[in-house]
Parts: C-alpha cells; sequence; structure tokens
C-alpha cells in the first residue's frame, strides 16, 4: 500500500482533506488553473463544494464497474438521491443505467477495463508528491484505462490552452491525466504502460468508444505540468497569495467591489 514517511493513502481517505493537503493530484493541479483561490479554501476547509449531481451520476457508473459490492454499497450510500419516494430511479440514473448496460454489452469495452480496480499509487515528480487512483489497471499487459462520460463523443470545444478546437478528451485535460498516470507508475514499476480511456455518452441510446492515445501528445502535457507547478507549490504552502478569478462560485459567493471595469474587460478576463 503506498505510504509516505508518516502517513498511509487508503481508498478511506483517498479524497479526504488531509490527503489533498499532503499530495498533489490531477483533479487539484486542474483547480488551480481554474481559481487559485477556490482551491486554497477548499484545501483550508474554508470552502466546500455544492452538491453537484452530474458528480453523484459519474460516481454512480463508476461503482458499477468497481464492484458488485461497490456498487450496492454506492446504492445504500446515495439511496435518497438516485429513488424517488414513489418507486423508481431519476431520469439522470436511467440515463446512467443505460449507459452502463451499453458498456457491459460491449466484449471489447469490457476488455479494456479488464484488471485490478481502484489502485492507488504515489510518486515524487516535479517537485511534489502526487496520489493518482486507476480506474482499471492490467499488469499482465501493461495497460490501464478510466472511464468517463460525456455528452457526446464528436462535440467541438475551444481550449485556450491548446489554442485550437479540441475533442472532449482535450477539453477537460483528459491527456494531461493519463499523461500523469502513466509517470507515476513508471516511477512505481519501472515499466512503462499504455492508456486508454473507455467513454460513454449520455445520449439515447449512449455511444461508446475505447480511445488510445499517440505517446507524443504526453510531451506537451508535461511540459505544462512543468510550467504551472512552480507557481502553485509557492501558493499551496503560503509563500504566495492566491490569485481569484473572480467568475466561478466561491469567487462569485466572496466577492467585494472596490473598483468599475471597462466593458471591453468582460471579454478579455
Amino acid at each position: 500500500m503506498p505510504k509516505t514517511q508518516q502517513w498511509t493513502l487508503t481508498k478511506e481517505n483517498y479524497h479526504s482533506n488531509k490527503a489533498d493537503q499532503e499530495f498533489f493530484s490531477v483533479s487539484q493541479f486542474k483547480n488551480f488553473i481554474e481559481c487559485e483561490a477556490k482551491t486554497m479554501a477548499k484545501l483550508s476547509g474554508a470552502y466546500t463544494e455544492p452538491y453537484s449531481n452530474a458528480l453523484l451520476v459519474g460516481s454512480y457508473v463508476h461503482a458499477a464497474f468497481e464492484s458488485n459490492e461497490a456498487f450496492e454499497k454506492f446504492l445504500e450510500e446515495n439511496n435518497g438521491a438516485i429513488f424517488k419516494a414513489r418507486g423508481g430511479k431519476y431520469s439522470d440514473f436511467e440515463t446512467a443505467d443505460r449507459m452502463i448496460e451499453t458498456l457491459k454489452a460491449d466484449p471489447f469495452a469490457m476488455f479494456a477495463m479488464e484488471g485490478d480496480k481502484e489502485e492507488i499509487y504515489t510518486a515524487h515528480l516535479f517537485g511534489t508528491d502526487w496520489k493518482i487512483k486507476v480506474d482499471s489497471i492490467h499488469h499482465g499487459r501493461r495497460t490501464f484505462s478510466d472511464l468517463k462520460t460525456t455528452q457526446d463523443l464528436y462535440k467541438r470545444h475551444w481550449s485556450v490552452k491548446y489554442d485550437n478546437w479540441v475533442s472532449f478528451v482535450e477539453a477537460w485535460d483528459y491527456v494531461l491525466q493519463m499523461a500523469l498516470y502513466r509517470r507515476v507508475l513508471q516511477e512505481v514499476t519501472g515499466n512503462t504502460y499504455t492508456p486508454y480511456i473507455v467513454a460513454v455518452t449520455k445520449e439515447n441510446p449512449p455511444n461508446k468508444a475505447v480511445l488510445h492515445f499517440d505517446a507524443t501528445r504526453f510531451d506537451f502535457e508535461y511540459e505544462y505540468i512543468e510550467m504551472k507547478i512552480e507557481r502553485m507549490l509557492e501558493v499551496k504552502s503560503g509563500k504566495a497569495k492566491p490569485i481569484r478569478c473572480e467568475k466561478c462560485d466561491y469567487c462569485r459567493m466572496t466577492k467585494q467591489l472596490n473598483d468599475t471595469i471597462e466593458i471591453g474587460e468582460l471579454i478579455w478576463q
């Protein structure tokens, strides 16, 4: 089981505030990119993310492929959010059931998700300790896969990061996630694992795909992490003051006006 010098990460404490304070993760990295102030407020315990039904639905789908026990536990813990008082499931979870059934009926998708589930790894990279939890990892084939839900496989998104139109995979920084997971696994095992994304859509009927990556894509992501991480570490350690984005829910909630802005700034912020 992965350990720091003083602390052990487990499935039970992986998402805890203490774990987030001691380790960087891909989600924390992305949070810092979006808003430093909100991320620091979350780390200090001063702010808690509001309930998100979309995140709950995503967790529901993931739990269905972890194990029967994990899925039953998830249903029990979230019964009120999933099931209507008069019977049946809320529409979002009926959609999720169609997504689950679509993947379970596809042998190639299930093959891509074979392996050990929800394994935790840690490594020291880019000047800090990182934690990852891998959806499915097959040590025999040296592959790992991550299950992603999306609205539409083929929808285009404009990306400031890439300065181009991109797929949902780049738009939500899943390339960065797979690159970082790959690097952590190299550090831990000494071997190079090949990542895949198993994607399923919320359409009716759902679409699906198993996605692979040209390995040259990862080079840019490693350079991007190196470019951003120094500033993040300074902010996280308290050496630098976090910058507010003035757009996220936390910034809107805590905003205090003290000046005017010229209208042109509304589209260039």
